[in-house]
């Protein structure tokens, strides 16, 4: 379509399960942002199909449809002077936004610890997403990506949610000495295998835990010399590190019990539905408390990790990286990238097509 009138994006009913469609809306205001951009692929996660499923999610104020879509890949067509960007620019764009009051954390540029609740995110909560043929955005909520990266910047954003992961590791191991040897990652999708890359770019030892026997996954894990293993059991060494990325509860369970002194559990993962699991919590507690241990939960990023994310996809080697897109689907087609096929790891949307 032309940049007047309607354009293609996907497109969600808030809270309507199975509403999922190819809408047509109008052209991104202004309001937005100052850089207009050409959509070239979104991402699509767990978080997109809970949107599909009517979980939760809210539109612009009076707006009865929500464009989704927040891991982003967009080449510029317009920008002003002085934003920083020029035309046929790679950009990602940042998801959350910052509280209108703000609160004290997101005064500091630290909207992804927002205390208010009042922050918006594009294509999730209260804002329009990257999932259309064209959208806007402002320079200071834009990333770029280097050309060489081409349709690799898609990883971005969920890269930047595992380098906040690992600054807040970081963070929290600094409480004493801090020296991690082992890593522990459970579950091999996107972040998962992300958490493995950087995890081993840091020169740690790596075993990563999941289900799959076989696909893509466990050859991914082992060409990054990390270990993979499908029972928890099997593992030969104590995890100085967990990064959780299942949010399965049993799970957390076991592995936060093998947590050393001082050992740091960091939970990325949230489970699908609810669930009810019997455990020894008492004992668990006691055990964390005498260890000095620390279970930390993480979610969204800071504008500061996403240039750390475009850091690592860099560092990584790209055909590896190229293995973690294992599908591409076309806007006219969408709905389809929100069904699971064997082999899935990351699936994409093909806004031009």
């Amino acid at each position: 379509m032309g940049q007047s009138g309607l354009m293609r994006a996907m497109t969600v009913v808030p809270g309507k399960a199975d509403s999922a469609s190819v809408g047509e809306v109008p052209e991104p205001p202004e309001s937005d942002g100052s850089v207009l951009v050409e959509g070239l692929l979104a991402g699509i996660c767990g978080t997109d199909i809970e949107l599909c499923g009517g979980l939760f999610g809210t539109g612009r104020p009076g707006a009865d449809r929500l464009v989704i879509g927040h891991e982003s890949l967009g080449r510029v067509l317009e920008a002003p002077t002085g934003s920083g960007f020029a035309t046929g620019d790679l950009i990602a764009g940042i998801v959350r936004r910052p509280d209108p009051v703000p609160c004290p954390a997101c005064a500091r540029g630290e909207w992804d610890f927002c205390r208010n609740g009042r922050y918006t995110e594009r294509g999730i909560k209260e804002m329009d997403g990257y999932g259309a043929e064209r959208w806007r955005v402002d320079p200071y909520y834009a990333v770029p990506v280097p050309q060489q990266l081409g349709q690799l910047g898609v990883l971005v954003e969920p890269a930047s949610i595992l380098t906040k992961a690992w600054d807040q590791i970081e963070h929290v191991g600094a409480r004493s000495w801090y020296g991690p040897e082992h890593v522990l990652i459970t579950g091999a999708g996107p972040i998962g295998l992300l958490a493995a890359l950087i995890a081993t770019q840091r020169g740690h030892t790596v075993h990563v835990l999941d289900l799959a026997t076989d696909g893509p996954k466990p050859q991914l894990v082992r060409d990054l010399g990390a270990e993979y293993l499908n029972d928890v059991s099997d593992l030969t060494v104590t995890p100085d590190v967990v990064v959780e990325a299942t949010g399965a509860g049993q799970l957390v369970f076991d592995c936060a019990k093998l947590l050393p002194p001082a050992g740091v559990m960091c939970l990325t993962g949230i489970s699908p539905g609810p669930a009810s699991i019997d455990v020894q919590l008492d004992a668990l507690t006691r055990q964390l408390v005498v260890r000095n241990a620390a279970l930390v939960g993480t979610v969204n990023a800071a504008k500061r990790h996403y240039a750390d994310a475009v850091e690592v996809l860099l560092a990584a080697d790209p055909a590896w990286l190229e293995r973690l897109i294992t599908r591409s689907v076309p806007l006219s087609n969408w709905p389809a990238a929100l069904v699971k096929e064997p082999g899935d790891i990351k699936v994409v949307v093909d806004l031009q097509r």
